[in-house]
């Protein structure tokens, strides 16, 4: 099957698995910067992988990501909803108690 490559030469098989590129970025970009990537740091490494897939991949993996992209997008704007509904939680209030001196 054929491969890609990233940057440090990380190979990846490019059959629409979109979680498994996501996941070969995060340990060959953001891991590899210690935590501390740029906005630019992944944004050429993507780049850099969609410079050598077909147009037929860039299609299978551009769905997919509209796709995660949108559940995602459903799941905040739902959660966003219930806790309007919701209304604000209720904190439990704990009392101590005090010690009573005897006296």
């Amino acid at each position: 099957m054929r491969t890609i490559k990233t940057s440090t030469g990380a190979a990846v098989v490019p059959d629409g698995d979109l979680l498994a590129i996501m996941d070969v970025l995060y340990r060959e970009v953001t891991i590899r910067h210690e935590l501390a990537r740029s906005f630019d740091d992944m944004s050429q490494e993507i780049a850099t992988l969609i410079a050598q897939m077909t147009a037929s991949e860039v299609r299978k993996y551009l769905q997919e990501a509209l796709f995660v992209s949108t559940v995602t997008y459903e799941n905040q704007k739902a959660g966003a909803y219930i806790r309007r509904v919701g209304g604000p939680r209720k904190r439990k209030i704990t009392l101590s108690r005090r010690k009573r001196s005897k006296g």
